[in-house]
């Protein structure tokens, strides 16, 4: 019985890391070996940095409603609780959005907000 080869597979294989591994430095983009190990450590990060960058961004929103509010003599705190008693349901993207481009409508908000809280 012949051997089995597989070259073709294998070559498939090793150019398919090979590809991910472009713009890689040193050795990490020209040997198998080492673009596999780095390939699948790049995805691992991929993999956890898309969860990250959810909490990133609220972290992002959450500063910018925050010094916004504060600008309004309230703190993001006693803004957010506000919002809830004045059974005003906008999530902190919007609110964010609010403060940065339209600051005549984020004051109206901080308006309900506080009397609200009275």
């Amino acid at each position: 019985m012949p051997r089995v080869k597989g070259g073709t597979v294998t070559r498939a294989r090793r150019k398919r890391v090979l590809k991910l591994a472009k713009g890689y430095r040193g050795g990490k983009h020209t040997l198998f070996k080492t673009a596999k190990d780095q390939v699948m450590k790049s995805q691992v990060y991929a993999f956890r940095d898309r969860r990250a960058n959810k909490g990133n961004f609220r972290k992002l929103w959450i500063a910018r409603i925050n010094a916004a509010a504060r600008i309004n003599d309230i703190s993001y705190s006693q803004l957010m609780h506000g919002l809830k008693l004045a059974n005003i349901d906008m999530n902190r993207k919007m609110l964010a959005d609010l403060a940065v481009n339209d600051a005549d409508a984020f004051k109206e908000l901080t308006e309900q907000a506080k009397s609200a809280l009275k």
